[in-house]
């Protein structure tokens, strides 16, 4: 018996580990693409390179600017998402220069909650939706040195909270059991190119995860990644629409907490 129990355990783990989400089609990983700060660029290059790709990708709006309210209201319209990004992008005075008002040293955790809120109101005036998700400004999670994400999970203003960091071991986490509030994910700025990005993705198809990318500018505007790069890794991604789905970060979520085991339910 001790024998037959030792070789069901060699066998067991000489078979190939079961990925860790099952996504649509049989994908290995889900792939989402995420632009924050409501930048120009990303209307001029970003939106118009995954609209000819067929790809959605997540939009976090901050500081939207009058003449491109439109706009946004159009990237809506062809099924991308559009998340909360805080109306002023409050960040500490030490990350870069910022009216005093607009920094994180001067929120609490409730005027933090409110401006979320009222950010709300503008994104269902451009997308008519009722649910919305947050990334975090500059990655910082605390108001006036308060942790603000607890209060904000409480107050149940946003469905999930992207943040700016990913760990290997975050890639190939099953998505269903990840904190909605901490959701992982890693950015992508100047200097980066394509062969970095889908280095990233094929991380999370080694574990059968999820891989966030989080981008500024797209050929202009600030930590901007090259348009060129950026068409690149877009198409890599259309190739190679067998093995990953992109999706967008509420899609993914949605769509990995709907097929979820019962050892994934949280």
């Amino acid at each position: 018996m001790r024998r037959l129990l030792t070789l069901l355990a060699v066998a067991a783990a000489a078979m190939p580990a079961q990925a860790a989400t099952r996504w649509p089609h049989g994908a290995k990983a889900a792939v989402v693409l995420t632009y924050d700060d409501a930048l120009s660029s990303q209307l001029d290059h970003a939106v118009p390179a995954l609209d000819a790709a067929g790809l959605k990708g997540t939009f976090f709006l901050a500081n939207v600017r009058a003449q491109d309210v439109g706009r946004w209201r159009a990237v809506a319209h062809e099924g991308h998402e559009l998340g909360n990004h805080t109306i002023f992008h409050p960040c500490r005075a030490a990350a870069f220069p910022a009216d005093p008002r607009y920094t994180t040293e001067a929120y609490t955790p409730a005027s933090m909650i409110r401006e979320i809120a009222q950010q709300n109101v503008l994104l269902t005036a451009l997308d008519g939706r009722m649910r919305h998700g947050f990334a975090t400004p500059c990655g910082e999670t605390r108001a006036g040195g308060v942790d603000y994400l607890e209060p904000l999970r409480a107050a149940g203003l946003v469905t999930y909270a992207r943040g700016v960091s990913a760990s290997p071991t975050e890639l190939a986490a099953d998505v269903a059991r990840i904190d909605p509030m901490h959701i992982p994910a890693r950015g992508f700025g100047e200097g980066d190119d394509a062969a970095k990005m889908i280095g990233f993705v094929e991380q999370a198809e080694a574990g059968g995860g999820m891989a966030v990318l989080l981008f500024h500018g797209v050929g202009g505007d600030h930590l901007a990644v090259t348009d060129a790069q950026h068409r690149a890794f877009v198409a890599w991604l259309k190739a190679h629409r067998r093995d990953v789905w992109v999706a967008t970060l509420q899609q993914a979520l949605d769509w990995a907490h709907a097929h979820a085991g019962p050892s994934s339910r949280r």
